[in-house]
């Protein structure tokens, strides 16, 4: 016997490590985004419902992945245009699959696209990319879909409410479905123009897995690792591509770093204060390599070759003391150019601060006090706390701390920013 508890968790540990596969492939084969999110749920209540009494099966993820299609089948058929969709989707044949439709063996034969992508989660992001889709929908929807983020967790990486990402995944669904979703690769003149939504998506999706936002853990390996196999992928996908190779680079490199990014007990370790023993040389060799590719390709770097150059700075220095601040610092500037944002801007005030002064730095907070994307996110008190510290004012550095700590999403950053205010400040109320 298995409890619910113990079913719910398989489930759901099925279902971030491999729920985009899973609708990946039913999408490949029903040609319906919609239709494959929902059959998936659908699969993950059944599991929950019968695992406790028969047990979780040897393999949960093929369990769920062939009760999904079930439920996908079951859909269609009582569709009252089950004729159209089925006739739809042979009109689009490259592959054929055999799909058992009912109990008494009779087929149907869905036919489906590869268009020279053998990986399916590759096929459907692009595929979500759809030029009809504003860039911010597409990016919300392909998210949900192949990250597997909420709402809420989609809404913090971009910044914005949880509402208008609700709406944004809502909006993208209905326009697929009403366009006639289709889960081939565009071709190689196509491509381009939905290159730039792709790299977004792989680049939010690691950006989750690297500090999550919701969660009991800080760091999601799994987000981290599948981003970096996707963009490994995009980067053999369109090898002229300077940004794609840039972007596989800037992952190599911060993925280089996750052994050392938690301590005990999964506390979050910062930068400054990490084993850099531990940090993966091979991904680093990989990164810099990517990296020099990138500007083979282009002499003028785009906003990843630039975060790239950035992290391989970083990765340069065997000390954090020997870290080069002054080359950051203008790199920040690059990028501020580039891709302004207020994420930038708070990240070019850290190195300022390190290349000239702590005041420097919290001049150029200053700007940001007013933001509506950062005035109420836990990092920009968090780096106005470390350089109120470097400038002597504890008591100050504690209260912005503790406003940081009540901001946070995700808890083990809480019990860290907190840790850190009883430090400077214990008595601090």
């Amino acid at each position: 016997m298995t409890s619910g508890r113990d079913a719910r968790g398989t489930v759901d540990a099925v279902y971030r490590l491999e729920g985009a596969r899973i609708i990946a492939g039913l999408a490949r084969t029903v040609h319906d985004i919609g239709l494959a999110e929902d059959s998936l749920q659908d699969a993950m209540v059944a599991a929950i419902e019968k695992w406790p009494e028969a047990g979780v099966p040897a393999n949960p993820a093929a369990w769920l992945t062939l009760e999904a299609k079930h439920r996908a089948i079951d859909r269609i058929r009582r569709s009252v245009n089950l004729g159209d969709k089925l006739g739809g989707i042979a009109d689009d044949a490259r592959q054929r699959i055999r799909v058992d439709i009912d109990e008494g063996g009779h087929d149907f034969d869905l036919i489906v696209a590869h268009e020279g992508i053998a990986d399916d989660v590759l096929r459907l992001l692009f595929a979500t990319c759809h030029p009809s889709l504003a860039r911010d929908t597409q990016v919300a929807l392909t998210l949900k879909l192949l990250g597997g983020l909420s709402p809420r967790e989609i809404a913090r990486a971009s910044l914005v409410p949880e509402q208008t990402i609700s709406q944004r995944i809502l909006r993208g669904r209905r326009r697929l479905a009403a366009e006639g979703f289709d889960a081939a690769v565009p071709s190689s003149a196509e491509r381009q123009s939905r290159l730039g939504a792709v790299r977004e998506v792989v680049y939010l999706v690691f950006t989750e897995g690297h500090a999550a936002t919701v969660g009991d853990d800080w760091v999601r390996p799994d987000l981290c690792l599948e981003a970096l196999r996707l963009a490994r992928m995009l980067a053999e996908l369109v090898p002229d591509d300077a940004e794609a190779h840039a972007l596989a680079a800037l992952l190599e490199l911060q993925a280089s770093r996750l052994p050392a990014r938690t301590g005990d007990g999964g506390a979050p370790v910062r930068l400054d204060e990490q084993d850099r023993g531990l940090w993966d040389q091979l991904l680093i060799a990989r990164g810099f390599r990517s990296l020099l590719r990138a500007r083979e390709l282009s002499d003028t770097p785009g906003p990843y070759a630039i975060q790239a150059a950035i992290a391989a700075a970083h990765a340069r220095a065997r000390t954090a003391s020997e870290t080069d601040w002054t080359s950051i610092a203008e790199l920040y500037r690059l990028l501020a150019h580039v891709a302004p944002s207020p994420i930038v801007t708070l990240n070019r005030a850290v190195a300022v601060s390190r290349a000239e002064s702590p005041q420097a730095g919290l001049r150029m907070l200053e700007v940001l006090a007013d933001s509506p994307e950062l005035s109420d996110h836990h990092l920009l008190a968090a780096v106005r706390a470390q350089l109120l510290l470097e400038l002597g004012d504890a008591w100050a550095a504690a209260v912005e701390l503790r406003r940081a700590a009540e901001l946070a999403p995700n808890p083990r950053e809480q019990e860290l920013l907190r840790a850190r205010a009883n430090e400077w400040s214990p008595h601090l109320e």
